[in-house]
C-alpha cells in the first residue's frame, strides 16, 4: 500500500506545479526544393549555460526556459550555427543553413554519457564508444561498459550471456528500437544477432524501465537504435578478420529517394571454418558457424505523417564439440558432437501522426511479428524449439494544460507461441496478453522530473498483472544531479534457451513442479557529481539497486547429476553497488574507472529438502574496469585500451557423486579472479578506417573448462560451468569505409 501512496502523493503535488517550455523543431532544406527535412541529434542550448537538448528523431526538441539567458543557440556539423533571441514566443521553426566553408571538420563528443534530462539512470553508449572496440555483434559492444558485464555461457556452444545489476541478461528487457526483440528463446543466442555496424546507439538504463515498452523489465532496460535509412552516411563497409579464422563483412546502404522517402539496407555475412583447441582437451574452443543477416527497410516522412517498416531475416549453422566431429556423425554414440540452426524472420512497422502545431501531442502504432526456429542437438540429445510473436503498441501522448504536465497512455498486445522439444520432455503454452497503461511526467525546468505510470496486463494463463514504476529526478546544482526509482517487473522465463548452454553435460533435466511466472522489485538511487577545473573535466557517478524476488526461477545444480527447475521458496535478492569515474585530463585523453559490488543469494533446497540461501552460482562479486582512450589532432590515430579485473565467483559441486556421496549445498568452490586485457589502435583517412586490436592480451584461459572431457558421454561430462575465457590471446584487424551524403 506504501508503494501506490507513494506514487499518489508525488502525483497531486506535482500537479500543483507550474513552469514553461520551449518547443520547436530544426530543419534543413532539401537542395532543390522547397521541402524540409527534418534533423536528427542537433544541439539546442542556452548561450552561456550547460542546460541543452538535443532534437529527437523527427527533429523536435523541448527545453525549458533559462533564467540566465535569452539567446538559444542551435548547432549541427555541416550547418552554420544559428542564434535565436528568445522573448515570449514559445514554439519555434529553425532552418539551419549549409556551411559551405567548411573543408575537414572533425566532431569530438563523449563516448558515453548519462542522460543528463533523463530521470532514469540511463547511459547513452555512442557509435565512438562502439569504435573503441571491433564490437562485432551487439555481445561486443559493452567491452567498455562498467554497468554491463559479457561472459560465455559454457565451453562448446558459443552463446554469451549479459549480467547487469547482479543478475543474467534475461531479467533486462532489451529492445530494437523500443521493440521488445532479445527475449523467450532468442535469449540464447540474440545477442549475437545484431551486427556491430548496424547500431547508431545503445541506452543502458538501470533499474525497471518505463511502462510504456511492457512489464518484462526488471533490473533494467536496454534499447538499441539501428542506422536509419536517411542516415548521412549513405554507403558504410565493414571487413574484419582474426587470428583464428573468424571473417566477417557488413555493408550498410541508405538512399534518399525523394523528398519524402528514403529506403536503408543492412547486411552481413559472417563464418569461422578453422578448427581451435588452443587447450588441447580434444573440444573445439569456438564451434564453427556462418551467418547470413539482412535487414530492409523503408522510410516516410511529411509534415504530418512518418512511418517506418521492413523486414529482417537471419540464418546460421553452428557446428561444435569434439575436434574430429562432423555433422554426418550425428547420433552415433562414438564422438560427442553439439549443433544449433537458426532462421529467423521479422517484419516491423512503426507509424506516427504528428502535430506540428503542437510538437508536444503525437500518435503512434509499433508493431512487430517475427518467427524463430531452432533446432540443436547436444551428443545423443535433440531440443528443438519455435516461437512465434505478434507484438502491437499503440501510444498517445499529449499534455495536460501545459508542457509540464505531459502523458503517454496506450494499449499494447502481445501473443506468444512456444513450442519446445527436449528429449521426452516437451513445453508448449500460447500466451495472449492485452494491456494498458498510463504514464504521467512533470518537468519543471528539468530541474525535478517526475514519472509515475503504470499498466495492467490481463494474462491468458496467470491472470491480471498490475504493473506500477515511478522515477525521480532532482537536480541539486547545476553539476549535482540526483536520481531514486521502483518498480515491479513480471516475466515468464523459458527455462531450456536461459540455460541453454547447461545442456551441454550429462546432467538430466528435472522439472519439480509448474514454473510460475517470475515476479520482483526493483529499488535504486544514483547520485551524478559533474565537475569542471581548468581545461579538465570530468563526472562521478554512484548508484545502488535492490532486487526482491516475490518469485524466481530456480536452476539447481548442486547436484551434478541434474539440473532442476522448480519456483522460490524463500528469499532471493541481488544488491548492486557501483562507482564510476570518468576524466576527461587534455583534449582528446578521456579515462574511465569503475568499481562494482554485487551481492546475489537464492534459496536452495538441499539434499534433506531444506531451504539454504546461498550465493548465487557463477556472478562475481567484484569487478574494476579502467579504460583510457587517445586521439591525436583531427582524430588521425586513435588508441584505445581497457583493463578488466574479474572477482572471485562460487562454482557448485562438480566432483564425483554417488549413492553413498551426494552434496548438501556447503561443498562448493570458488573460481580464481582474473583479469583481462583489451588495446585497440585506429587510423583514419577522410573516407577510410584501418584498425587493429587485440582481446585477452594476457592470454588468460580457465584451465580445464570441461568437465570429463574425455569421457564426453560419462556420467562426469559437464561444459557448463565456465566462469573465465576458454580461448586464450585473440587478434584481429579490419577495415571500415564510408560515404557521406
Amino acid at each position: 500500500m506504501l508503494k501506490y501512496l507513494t506514487g499518489g502523493f508525488f502525483f497531486l503535488l506535482s500537479s500543483a506545479l507550474f513552469a514553461q517550455r520551449i518547443t520547436g523543431s530544426v530543419n534543413e532544406q532539401v537542395p532543390g526544393s522547397k521541402a524540409l527535412k527534418p534533423i536528427t541529434g542537433a544541439n539546442v542550448y542556452w548561450s552561456g549555460t550547460t542546460q541543452a537538448t538535443a532534437t529527437d528523431t523527427i527533429g523536435h526538441f523541448n527545453i525549458p526556459r533559462s533564467a540566465q539567458s535569452n539567446l538559444l543557440v542551435i548547432s549541427f556539423v555541416g550547418f552554420r550555427n544559428d542564434t535565436v533571441k528568445i522573448g515570449a514566443e514559445n514554439d519555434l521553426q529553425v532552418v539551419l543553413q549549409n556551411d559551405q566553408t567548411l573543408n575537414e571538420v572533425v566532431v569530438r563528443g563523449n563516448t558515453s554519457t548519462i542522460d543528463r534530462l533523463s530521470p532514469h539512470q540511463t547511459e547513452i553508449i555512442t557509435t565512438r564508444a562502439l569504435a573503441k572496440a571491433a564490437c562485432c555483434n551487439l555481445s561486443e559492444s559493452f567491452e567498455t561498459n562498467a554497468s554491463v558485464s559479457v561472459s560465455y555461457a559454457d565451453a562448446v556452444t558459443g552463446s554469451k550471456q549479459i549480467q547487469m545489476l547482479g543478475l543474467n541478461g534475461t531479467y533486462i528487457q532489451t529492445n530494437i528500437e523500443n521493440i521488445p526483440s532479445i527475449r523467450g528463446l532468442a535469449s540464447t543466442f540474440g545477442l549475437n544477432f545484431v551486427p556491430g555496424t548496424w547500431i547508431q546507439s545503445i541506452d543502458v538504463g538501470k533499474g525497471a524501465g518505463s511502462v510504456v515498452n511492457g512489464y518484462e523489465s526488471m533490473t533494467g532496460q536496454i534499447n538499441v537504435e539501428m542506422q536509419k535509412p536517411d542516415s548521412r552516411e549513405k554507403l558504410y563497409l565493414n571487413t574484419y578478420i582474426n587470428n583464428f579464422g573468424r571473417a566477417e563483412v557488413n555493408l550498410n546502404l541508405a538512399t534518399q529517394l525523394n523528398e519524402k522517402w528514403s529506403t536503408g539496407l543492412l547486411t552481413h555475412a559472417s563464418t569461422l571454418r578453422n578448427r581451435v583447441d588452443n587447450n588441447k582437451d580434444g573440444f573445439l574452443d569456438m564451434p564453427l558457424y556462418t551467418q547470413y543477416n539482412v535487414v530492409n527497410r523503408w522510410k516516410y516522412q511529411s509534415e504530418r505523417v512518418m512511418a517506418q517498416f521492413g523486414v529482417k531475416a537471419l540464418l546460421e549453422d553452428r557446428l561444435g564439440g569434439e575436434n574430429g566431429f562432423e555433422k554426418e556423425m550425428k547420433g552415433s554414440g562414438n564422438v560427442y558432437g553439439f549443433g544449433a540452426k537458426v532462421n529467423r524472420y521479422e517484419f516491423f512497422s512503426k507509424i506516427a501522426r504528428l502535430f506540428p502545431d503542437k510538437p508536444y501531442k503525437g500518435l503512434g502504432f509499433i508493431m512487430n511479428a517475427s518467427l524463430h526456429d531452432s533446432k540443436s542437438f547436444f551428443g545423443m540429445n535433440n531440443y528443438d524449439g519455435t516461437q512465434k510473436t505478434l507484438y502491437g503498441n499503440l501510444i498517445y501522448q499529449s499534455i495536460i494544460g501545459n508542457t509540464n504536465h505531459s502523458y503517454k497512455t496506450g494499449l499494447s498486445y502481445l501473443l506468444d507461441n512456444y513450442n519446445e522439444l527436449y528429449k521426452d520432455i516437451r513445453l508448449a503454452r500460447n500466451e495472449s496478453v492485452p494491456g494498458a497503461f498510463f504514464e504521467y511526467t512533470y518537468n519543471n525546468l528539468d530541474k525535478f522530473v517526475l514519472v509515475a505510470g503504470g499498466r495492467v496486463d490481463f494474462h491468458n494463463l496467470y491472470g491480471t498483472q498490475w504493473t506500477p514504476r515511478m522515477h525521480l529526478k532532482y537536480n541539486l546544482t547545476d553539476q549535482t544531479t540526483l536520481r531514486a526509482s521502483a518498480g515491479k517487473g513480471f516475466r515468464v522465463a523459458n527455462p531450456l534457451a536461459e540455460y541453454y548452454g547447461n545442456l551441454v553435460s550429462s546432467r538430466t533435466v528435472q522439472f519439480r513442479e509448474s514454473i510460475r511466472p517470475e515476479v520482483s522489485w526493483n529499488y535504486g538511487a544514483s547520485v551524478t557529481q559533474e565537475f569542471k577545473m581548468g581545461n579538465m573535466s570530468g563526472n562521478f557517478i554512484m548508484d545502488f539497486y535492490r532486487t526482491n524476488f516475490e518469485n524466481q526461477l530456480v536452476a539447481d545444480m548442486e547436484d551434478p547429476r541434474y539440473i532442476r527447475f522448480y519456483n522460490l521458496e524463500g528469499d532471493a535478492y541481488a544488491n548492486s553497488f557501483q562507482a564510476e569515474a570518468n576524466l576527461t585530463p587534455i583534449k582528446r585523453l578521456e579515462f574511465k574507472l569503475a568499481y562494482r559490488l554485487f551481492d546475489v543469494k537464492q534459496t536452495i533446497r538441499n539434499v534433506y529438502d531444506e531451504n539454504v540461501l546461498l550465493p548465487r552460482m557463477m556472478v562475481s562479486r567484484d569487478r574494476v574496469l579502467f579504460n583510457a582512450g587517445y586521439a591525436l589532432p583531427y582524430d588521425k590515430w586513435k588508441f584505445d585500451a581497457t583493463m578488466q579485473w574479474n572477482g572471485k565467483r562460487r562454482i557448485p559441486y562438480m566432483g564425483h557423486v554417488d549413492e553413498h556421496h551426494v552434496p548438501d549445498n556447503l561443498t562448493s568452490t570458488m573460481s580464481p579472479s582474473f583479469y583481462n586485457f583489451n588495446a585497440q589502435v585506429t587510423r583514419t583517412f577522410p573516407k577510410w578506417d584501418i584498425y587493429l586490436g587485440g582481446e585477452n592480451l594476457a592470454n588468460f584461459r580457465q584451465k580445464n573448462p570441461i568437465m570429463g572431457a574425455n569421457d564426453p558421454f560419462g556420467q562426469n561430462f559437464d561444459a557448463g560451468m565456465a566462469w573465465g575465457p576458454v580461448v586464450g590471446r585473440m587478434i584481429y584487424a579490419g577495415i571500415r569505409y564510408k560515404i557521406v551524403r
